[in-house]
């Protein structure tokens, strides 16, 4: 019954979509209140019924409903109940479940929190919306039915990817669906704005919040997900460039453009067209991601489904979503007229550069990861493309990029006095300087390579900028103090925003660096009592506890010792696990940190003799990556909380209307 009750809640959510694309949108172009209204509580009855439908599949799961062959492909009742709910969305049905409810999630949102929105620019938006969720809920009742029956019911389940039995993965995808989807509303704002024909600074208000929100939860499901591989998958790595880690990647370079340049259509009523085209190719970008996760095209332990006619109906609405919306685009664009000239040594033409560096990147990333794809289909044999590429042409990219980020909040608008920004920046000059010069004589710096101290300079160059521009803004040591601490308490959260995202980055630059030119690893056969010496520390293999049970795996257990000068530091336990359902190996590496660098340990096969197979890293800098993706997300948080988002707009907008009926 509960599925039967999922299965007509999708159902009925279609036909609410329907409704929802084309009565407020015909209510928005006739100049009906009443229709465009109805927006508002179809957006709330789509978000109720897919609710229901997504709590029925979860039900499912946690009783192990084994007569859903959904349940019975990807559960088991040896399961702790963690991985019950979380393999809910560890497939391709469960997981597009969690895509369309998330996406009528920003739905519900904009309808509950928009009041303050124009009712035509709200009508269009949710009607776009809308229309996403009907294509997406055709695809799901068409070819990826969560709730299909098996008939005789099993007694028990397949179970779930051992990989994917992981606090990371259980949280990693709800939280780049968030950002994936999130984008989703960013590009109904810029489809119904082209429809209005009117971008204006109130409107890159309004959408600059549900694009905070999408890049914040995009940024920590990337995180999260790059965490997991560091410590689950036991290569010592963080980041591999595999094709699918590319696609959550590209939308968030661009997202992160399209913030940045919905702050120029609002502070200078100008690249009105480059940010809707921004908006569109997120989340294009975004659905690309979703096609290539799906599709089997791409071979990566990321992807969900290798079904060529699920891929086909994906490929089917990214062609129209994206090739409509850039239509659209074309006949429209031209008439998105900017009205703020700007010389390029400004803070206009700084952000414009950046965005074009970032959009180049993102384009760069595009080409690597689809061009194996392109080869194939041309018979041109199998091409790998892989880290050398995407280091070789990514990092020239991003270091101009880097170097734009501390100068271009020093400008001022519209014509910005250049050698007086770059004479304000005399201590992050200073502190460049003498990070370069104190890796490369510091202990073990020369070792690196001599790009590292270049690295983190360019990281200590971002930070005193930042720190630079926050000074510039409250007069910090150039007025009285009472003045200083007015300033820094009437200082916009935005303001403090960019300030903690922007030195967010300039800690993962430094993390990406440490990691990158000073990791030291070490492979060998041990047997109990044998010593590896690795940066300093000593690590002896104790021994090995065998047959020891899990929830539902058996663990092989190492236990090493650390020592640094004689004196103990620490007792790591890597694992090696065997599932019982399905029979499949994981590793699980011990990580000990101080947050300089880790030690990193990692059991592998036995020998046969008594030894096993011994993997051991020294990591330097690698929490600093993940504190800084955190950092980046706090700072995004900040920023969405400054109350201009919230009230600043209508009432700029209610001003200009007064005014424009006086002149009437």
């Amino acid at each position: 019954m509960i599925p039967e009750l999922g299965q007509f809640a999708l159902i009925v959510a279609l036909f609410v979509t329907v409704v929802q694309s084309v009565v407020p949108l015909v209510g928005a172009i006739r100049g009906d209140r009443t229709w465009m209204d109805m927006a508002r509580p179809a957006a709330l009855a789509q978000f109720a019924l897919i609710a229901t439908a997504f709590g029925a599949l979860m039900s499912c799961y946690v009783t192990s409903d084994f007569s859903v062959l959904n349940v019975v492909q990807n559960s088991h009742t040896d399961k702790p109940l963690i991985y019950k709910i979380s393999g809910v969305w560890a497939n391709h049905e469960g997981s597009m479940l969690l895509w369309v409810l998330i996406l009528s999630i920003y739905g519900m949102a904009v309808s509950v929190f928009g009041g303050n929105l124009p009712p035509g620019l709200r009508a269009r938006a949710l009607s776009v919306q809308a229309m996403i969720a009907f294509g997406f809920l055709l695809f799901i009742l068409f070819t990826s039915n969560p709730f299909a029956r098996v008939d005789p019911a099993p007694l028990n389940g397949d179970g779930l990817n051992p990989l994917l039995q992981d606090p990371g993965l259980a949280f990693h995808p709800p939280f780049l669906y968030l950002g994936y989807v999130g984008f989703s509303m960013a590009f109904s704002f810029a489809i119904a704005a082209l429809m209005e024909g009117r971008v204006d600074a109130a409107w890159a208000r309004w959408v600059r919040p549900w694009t905070l929100v999408a890049w914040c939860a995009l940024t920590l499901g990337i995180a999260m997900g790059s965490w997991w591989a560091y410590y689950t998958l036991g290569w010592g790595g963080w980041w591999y460039w595999d094709p699918v880690e590319n696609a959550s990647f590209m939308p968030w370079l661009s997202g992160t453009a399209l913030l940045h340049s919905s702050i120029v259509v609002e502070k200078r009523d100008t690249l009105k067209a480059w940010t809707i085209l921004l908006a569109i190719v997120t989340f294009s970008l975004s659905l690309l991601g979703t096609f290539l996760v799906r599709s089997g095209v791409l071979t990566s332990v990321h992807s969900f489904a290798a079904d060529p006619t699920r891929g086909v109906f994906v490929l089917a609405l990214l062609v129209v979503v994206t090739g409509g919306s850039l239509i659209l685009f074309a006949i429209r664009g031209p008439t998105l007229k900017g009205g703020g000239l700007f010389t390029p040594l400004s803070r206009e033409g700084s952000l414009l550069f950046n965005n074009v560096l970032m959009s180049t990147a993102a384009g760069t990333v595009l080409l690597g990861t689809l061009y194996p794809l392109f080869a194939d289909a041309l018979e041109m044999g199998k091409v790998s493309v892989g880290a050398p590429f995407f280091n070789a042409v990514f990092i020239p990219l991003m270091v101009p990029m880097v170097v734009t980020m501390a100068v271009a909040p020093l400008l001022s608008w519209k014509r910005g006095d250049f050698a007086g920004a770059l004479g304000r920046l005399k201590f992050a000059f200073a502190a460049t300087v003498a990070v370069a010069a104190g890796t490369w004589i510091a202990p073990g710096g020369g070792s690196g390579p001599l790009w590292a101290g270049r690295g983190l300079g360019l990281a200590a160059w971002l930070a005193a900028g930042t720190l630079v521009e926050w000074a510039e803004r409250v007069r910090l040591f150039r007025a009285p103090f009472s003045e200083t601490a007015d300033r820094i308490l009437r200082l916009p959260r935005s303001a403090y925003g960019m300030t903690v995202a922007h030195i967010g980055v300039a800690v993962v630059i430094a993390g990406i660096t440490g990691s990158s030119a000073w990791t030291q690893e070490k492979i060998q056969v041990m047997h109990p009592g044998d010593v590896v010496s690795l940066h300093g520390y000593d690590l002896r293999l104790e021994g090995t506890e065998d047959n020891l049970q899990g929830p539902n795996y058996s663990i092989l257990r190492a236990h090493f010792s650390v020592t640094s000068g004689g004196r103990p530091v620490a007792d790591l336990y890597p694992e090696k696990r065997m599932y019982r359902q399905p029979p499949r190996p994981t590793t699980d590496a011990a990580i000990r940190t101080n947050l300089l660098g880790d030690l990193y340990a990692v059991i592998g096969d036995p020998d046969g003799t008594g030894g096993f197979v011994t993997r051991l890293y020294f990591n330097p800098l690698v929490p600093w990556i993940f504190i800084g993706a955190i950092i980046m997300v706090v700072g995004g948080l900040v920023s969405l909380t400054d109350r201009r988002y919230r009230v600043g707009a209508p009432l700029r907008t209610a001003r200009a209307m007064a005014a424009q009926k006086g002149r009437a």
